[in-house]
């Protein structure tokens, strides 16, 4: 007997096909869990691993403030380690999905490119800073330092892969 779960015009699920596609993934959902850990461990321990006077910057009333002292040097090299740890682990999870070699050198690819941009974006902002742009600059720094295109890229290429075929 086979139980399902009828969503109306959404569909039917199929629990047992469910879980017998459970049971077969369980290596590749363990590993997607513990990069998903990792993922957390870089944001828990962000203050200890990184050099960030923005941290603070942000948690306060920032739009009216002025941006806080900061070392050029020790920003970037903190924003492409922060950046590079998060790339690593997001291609990983991209591979456990996947497989897919030509896939991850595009992923591969646009992670170079996003950050080139975005790291000129965020120094001719805060080079070029006034009260106006602090906000700009709050979400070209989230880019940066949160694992966002992950986010974007895993059902993207899920739905290339399963529905965009020609």
């Amino acid at each position: 007997m086979v139980l399902f779960l009828d969503y109306g015009s959404f569909g039917s699920i199929n629990f047992q096909n469910m879980l017998h596609k459970f049971t077969q993934n369980h290596s590749k959902i363990f590993f997607l869990a513990i990069l998903c850990i990792l993922l957390t461990m870089v944001r828990v321990f962000e203050t200890e691993l990184f050099y960030d006077p923005f941290l603070i910057f942000f948690k306060a009333e920032f739009n009216s403030s002025p941006l806080p002292e900061f070392d050029n040097f020790k920003l970037f090299a903190s924003l492409l380690f922060r950046y590079l740890l998060n790339t690593i682990l997001s291609i990983l999870i991209i591979y456990v999905c996947f497989k897919d070699k030509e896939m991850l050198q595009f992923t591969i690819l646009l992670y170079g490119i996003f950050f080139v941009i975005l790291i000129i974006i965020f120094y001719y902002l805060i080079l070029n800073a006034t009260n106006l742009n602090n906000l700009a600059i709050f979400y070209v720094r989230r880019f940066l330092i949160q694992p966002i295109f992950v986010l974007l890229f895993v059902p993207a290429f899920y739905y290339q892969k399963n529905f965009a075929k020609n």
